[in-house]
């Protein structure tokens, strides 16, 4: 229906709605599918003896959101021990953290090795 100004004329519209027909469907086979989580993958520096111990502390804050003290902690265990996790991500954003950290360091000329291993 069309309302207009009072006093002038309205106008009434009736659609037609086509018949609904109902269906039945019957299933023959249950299937049941288990969503899993998405899995955890660990990014992890490889020591070196050329990249400088600033620039690993300057990419754990920038790109790895860690503070000075974690950042240097980390760093000093990469040092130490040859290797360390510096993060825990899913596939996709532990990818991008390996690829975009890997690609400042080719920029600034270092070799820093960045590994992504399933958690």
């Amino acid at each position: 229906m069309v309302v207009g100004d009072i006093g002038s004329p309205t106008i009434n519209i009736i659609m037609e709605t086509p018949k609904m027909t109902q269906v039945n469907y019957t299933t023959l086979e249950k299937t049941k599918h288990l969503i899993e989580e998405p899995g955890h993958y660990k990014v992890i520096f490889v020591n070196d003896n050329v990249t400088p111990m600033e620039f690993v502390i300057d990419v754990l804050q920038k790109i790895f959101k860690h503070d000075q003290e974690a950042a240097g902690a980390i760093t000093l265990n990469v040092h130490t021990d040859g290797s360390a996790v510096v993060g825990v991500y899913s596939f996709e954003i532990a990818e991008h953290k390996g690829v975009e950290t890997t690609v400042l360091a080719r920029n600034n000329g270092f070799p820093l090795v960045v590994k992504i291993e399933k958690e």
